[in-house]
Order: C-alpha cells, then sequence, then structure tokens
C-alpha cells in the first residue's frame, strides 16, 4: 500500500506573468507600436540612419518599460475621461395646477 503524500501537486504557472522568453508578453505590442512609429518617424520623415531608428526605438521601449513596470493601469488610469457636465436653465412648468387640480394643456 503506498502512502498518499500530504501535497498536491499544482501547475507552478498558474498566478504568474505570461512571458516570450525574458520579456513580459503585455509589452509586446506597445513596443511593436513604438518600434512602428520610431521607423516612420526616424528613418522615414527625417531620413536618418538606422542607428537613430534603432536608438530611438530603445529609448521609447526603455521609457514605456519603466513606466508600466507594475502595471500598465497605474499609469494609463490617469487618463480615462472625466463626465463632461453640462448646467442649463428653464423654466419650470408644472404638470398640475395647483388651483384646479387638473393637467395643464400645452
Amino acid at each position: 500500500m503506498e502512502e498518499k503524500s500530504k501535497y498536491r501537486k499544482v501547475n507552478a504557472t498558474l498566478g504568474k506573468q505570461a512571458n516570450i522568453g525574458p520579456f513580459p508578453a503585455d509589452q509586446l505590442i506597445p513596443w511593436v507600436i513604438i518600434c512602428g512609429v520610431s521607423y516612420y518617424l526616424i528613418h522615414g520623415l527625417f531620413r536618418l540612419n538606422w542607428v537613430w531608428t534603432c536608438s530611438t526605438a530603445a529609448w521609447g521601449i526603455a521609457t514605456w518599460w519603466i513606466l508600466t513596470a507594475n502595471g500598465s493601469w497605474r499609469i494609463l488610469s490617469k487618463f480615462v475621461a472625466t463626465p463632461n457636465w453640462t448646467r442649463i436653465r428653464c423654466l419650470y412648468q408644472p404638470v398640475v395646477d395647483s388651483k384646479k387640480g387638473s393637467k395643464i394643456k400645452k
């Protein structure tokens, strides 16, 4: 008869952040966008060489990674649009005439 272990085997990756190699997976799409914008601006618009293009992309990626390292919601939640409140003044017209007790016709 085998002794049952007191411990259960669980998946070690549960509760962990997804990674693509050493890089966090949630950073992949913003990094692609940063690289695309860097290519368009530096190489396409300003006609600079690849050293400047790659340096600008690396700077943008590093900045994005530092800002969103502990969770992108901490930075991005500050840019939520606030509601647009409007004040309106209008004349009050009662539905029921207090003197007659009947409805007012419009």
